[in-house]
C-alpha cells in the first residue's frame, strides 16, 4: 500500500458522504455515541484547510479535522476516523500525529483538546501529551457542546451541566509541556475502570 496523509484540497470534495457513511457506521458498530457530521459540514473543514486526509492511491483510507473555539484559544480534531479496509495497520495514530503537528502550525497558541470514550483514541492522545483533565478545562463555547446533540448521551452530558460525561476530557498545553519528551502514561486498566464507573453511574436505570 501507498498511502499519503495530506491537507485537504478541492480533489477530495468528492470523498465527504464516504467520510461521514463510514463514521456513523463505525460508531453503530461500537455502540458508540457519536456527534454526527454531514457532508457540507466536511466539505466546508475541508475548504478551510482544517482537515487531512489518507488515501492509498486515490482511494479513500482515512480522515480527520480540525475545529478552533474561543478566536482560536482552543482546538479540537473531530471525526478520526479509519476506513476498514485499513484498520489494525497503525494508520490512526499516523493520521492523528499529522493533524496533530498540522494544529501546532496552524494554531502555535492554542491549548488542543479533545473529548472520546474510545480507548484506543485515549491511548494515541496520551502518546502525543494529552492528559486527562475535567471539562471544566475545556472550552466554555457552546457551540461545541451543542455539537454534542446528536450523541446518544447526549441526555447525560445535560443533567451534568457539561461537566461530565460518558466521554473523558483531554488536553495538551503547549505551553505547559513539550510534544517530546514527556509523554504521559496510559493505563488502560485504569482508563477502563473509569468507564465502567461512569456506565454504571449514568447508565443505571
Amino acid at each position: 500500500m501507498n498511502i499519503s496523509i495530506i491537507t485537504t484540497q478541492e480533489e477530495h470534495y468528492k470523498y465527504s458522504q464516504e467520510i461521514c457513511e463510514t463514521i456513523e457506521l463505525s460508531a453503530l458498530l461500537r455502540g458508540t455515541g457519536i456527534a454526527k457530521r454531514t457532508p457540507e459540514y466536511i466539505q466546508k473543514k475541508m475548504e478551510s484547510k482544517d482537515a487531512v486526509i489518507a488515501l492509498d492511491n486515490g482511494k479513500f483510507a482515512g480522515f480527520c479535522y480540525i475545529e478552533s473555539w474561543e478566536h482560536g484559544k482552543y482546538v479540537a480534531h473531530s471525526g478520526l476516523i479509519v476506513h476498514p479496509d485499513y484498520r489494525n495497520l497503525g494508520l490512526a495514530k499516523q493520521i492523528k500525529s499529522k493533524v496533530f503537528d498540522y494544529s501546532l502550525e496552524k494554531y502555535p497558541d492554542a491549548k488542543i483538546f479533545g473529548i472520546t470514550t474510545g480507548l484506543a483514541v485515549m491511548k494515541i492522545n496520551s502518546e502525543l501529551g494529552y492528559k486527562p483533565v475535567p471539562f471544566s478545562e475545556l472550552t466554555t463555547d457552546p457551540s461545541f457542546w451543542a455539537g454534542c446533540k446528536t450523541c446518544t448521551n447526549f441526555e447525560i452530558l445535560q443533567s451534568k451541566d457539561n461537566k461530565m460525561c460518558l466521554c473523558t476530557g483531554m488536553l495538551f498545553d503547549p505551553k505547559e509541556k513539550p510534544k517530546d519528551p514527556p509523554k504521559h502514561p496510559f493505563n488502560i486498566r485504569v482508563l477502563n475502570r473509569l468507564k465502567s464507573i461512569k456506565q454504571a453511574l449514568f447508565l443505571k436505570k
